[in-house]
């Protein structure tokens, strides 16, 4: 039993060593979140484009992972929306989709992303939850 308990315990903090070297942040230092820079290209099934992970709250966190290195074309954004105090919204050229901010959940956008600069914030703490990335 105390060794099913030793390992656990590794494996907790095993994981929670790797969770916490994902994370990122931008490069002006404040108390902005900014896109990670870790792709994710796994293939959906709708069209076999790639799908961008975001993710906002519970705290005053936002993130979208699979932003490094993107092209012009068709994506699935999957927002994971863990708070009723925040909604996930993404803007760019040809882009305006945005989660509720009363509602949470999972919630699914197919986009068209063109070249040039997109944002995602939090629109209720807009100063404080953002990000940005560039499509080239």
């Amino acid at each position: 039993m105390t060794r099913s308990r030793a390992a656990l315990l590794f494996l907790l903090v095993l994981f929670g060593l790797t969770v916490a070297g994902c994370g990122g942040s931008d490069s002006e230092g404040s108390a902005t979140t900014a896109a990670t820079t870790e792709a994710s290209t796994e293939s959906n099934g709708s069209g076999g484009g790639t799908t961008l992970n975001g993710s906002v709250g519970p705290g005053f966190d936002i993130s979208l992972d699979g932003t490094d290195g993107l092209t012009a074309g068709s994506y699935t954004l999957v927002v994971n929306d863990q708070s009723d105090q925040h909604n996930f919204h993404l803007t760019g050229p040809g882009v305006d989709v945005s989660t509720e901010v009363s509602e949470t959940g999972e919630k699914s956008f197919d986009i068209e992303l063109q070249a040039g600069e997109y944002k995602f914030v939090c629109d209720p703490h807009a100063s404080q939850m953002n990000g940005s990335f560039t499509v080239g």
